[in-house]
């Protein structure tokens, strides 16, 4: 990188990542002292990897635990406390707790060297019924859980292949090598089990996918046959009704009679209109509008609105906006929308706080609201907090809503990067056809 070509407004915004990143390891910090399982859960949960949190936690604990057991029997031994063994204790603890704070990915090949290095270190000062080894085995098998069996299988070979070599110069116990190879063998096939199982999960979730396709389908095809049903009983009545009014007044000249002809076709034609409606409501439960999709700017107004209801709302936004795209922004209100909408249901009386933080990155949204006092937390069916992380997943952002410190807080977070601004114009065209459909009846009925 060519330094002196780096203009001032690059530095600036490398400075400003650099304090967000640094800003947010701190709140990750203080929330591991708090409640360091809740920390893990949203680690694994950005990690994608879906294996359960305690499992994850169990891993490091041990880890840890044979570190710092590995770390005891070499000073009790004798050797210098400060020397190779407390820098193979720090690597060990660094795989573990340090990566949760500062939401640092797994990096299969670098976890790998880290556990290859830490037992390196460890041998290099041999003790009897040494628990070093036990390292090789644990990180066996938790690559071959979350890698391919083909990077997998050579991480077992090399972690035999470093247990190999330790045994040849002595540095490991004849009688333990034996069980420590059946070990490493052990893990890669807990692993590979491990592995397969969540594969055949993401297996399962394509099919409930594509069934959840094949059923909205077939709720499509129901709906247009209710539509066509509707339509074609409606007008036909309605035909004969009109045909009956004009054959009255053109042959028997009974007024009356083609008065209450037609009066029954306009009735069959408003019920027509109402069932339409009723039916096309089926696709959008919002209706229609002719003014543009809201977006950060019409947040205030949103919050005014509840405030003017009787809701006590504190509301703070930092950043800039005018950073932030249309889709985005919609993005940002519907779910401040949801969210308020849901406290107002949910907890009558409630105090809510909304925080939006526009960063360079990502945009960041929580909102809090307190507990009412004998109040039972009952999220309901979740419909509201579904649709919202479905949204949020068309644009690769994420959603956790749940009890915190008394309270209920919904956290969202959206990247402002590598989005497709095609799908709010998307949203808006069907919205508009949709309008069209519910709408056009009625105007012709004018």
């Amino acid at each position: 990188m060519n330094v002196t070509s780096a203009t001032p407004e690059a530095i600036g915004q490398v400075r400003q990542e650099l304090r967000e990143w640094l800003s947010e390891s701190g709140v990750r910090a203080r929330g591991f002292l708090r409640n360091p399982v809740e920390e893990y859960r949203r680690w694994v949960e950005n990690t994608g990897f879906d294996y359960p949190v305690a499992m994850v936690v169990l891993v490091d604990l041990m880890m840890i635990t044979i570190g710092v057991i590995s770390y005891g029997q070499r000073v009790a031994a004798g050797y210098f406390p400060g020397g190779l063994a407390l820098f193979a204790l720090v690597i060990i603890v660094m795989t573990g707790p340090p990566c949760v704070i500062l939401n640092f990915p797994p990096r299969p090949a670098l976890l790998v060297a880290l556990a290859m290095v830490a037992v390196l270190l460890f041998e290099t000062q041999p003790v009897t019924f040494d628990l070093a080894p036990l390292v090789l085995i644990i990180i066996t098998g938790e690559i071959a859980a979350i890698t391919r069996t083909a990077f997998g299988t050579a991480v077992g070979l090399a972690m035999f292949a470093e247990l190999l070599f330790f045994r040849l110069i002595g540095h490991a116990e004849g009688v333990a090598f034996p069980w420590f190879a059946l070990g490493i063998l052990f893990g890669w096939f807990t692993g590979q089990l491990l592995n397969y199982q969540r594969r055949y999960l993401y297996q399962e979730r394509d099919y409930q996918h594509i069934r959840a396709l094949q059923a909205a389908g077939e709720e499509r095809r129901r709906i247009a046959r209710e539509v066509h049903d509707v339509i074609a009983h409606s007008l036909s009545i309605t035909l004969l009704h009109v045909t009956a009014a004009r054959h009255a007044l053109t042959t028997d000249q009974d007024v009356d009679e083609a008065i209450d002809a037609l009066a029954d076709a306009e009735r069959l034609g408003r019920q027509a209109m109402a069932d339409i409606r009723r039916t096309v409501g089926l696709l959008d439960g919002h209706s229609g509008s002719a003014r543009p999709e809201p977006g950060l700017d019409d947040i205030q107004d949103l919050v005014a609105d509840f405030v003017r209801a009787g809701m006590t709302i504190d509301f703070r936004s930092t950043g800039d906006p005018t950073q932030i795209s249309a889709g985005l922004g919609l993005a940002v209100y519907r779910i401040c929308q949801e969210s308020l909408a849901n406290v107002a249901k949910h907890a009558p009386g409630a105090e809510a706080e909304l925080r939006i933080a526009l960063h360079a990155r990502h945009i960041d949204l929580t909102v809090t609201n307190t507990l009412p006092t004998g109040a039972v937390s009952r999220p309901g069916r979740g419909m509201g907090i579904t649709g919202m992380r479905q949204r949020l997943a068309v644009l690769g952002g994420s959603l956790t809503a749940g009890v915190e410190d008394d309270g209920w807080r919904v956290r969202a977070r959206i990247p402002t990067t590598g989005q497709f601004p095609c799908l709010a114009a998307a949203e808006q065209g069907l919205r508009t056809v949709l309008t069209t459909m519910s709408h056009k009846p009625q105007q012709e009925g004018v």
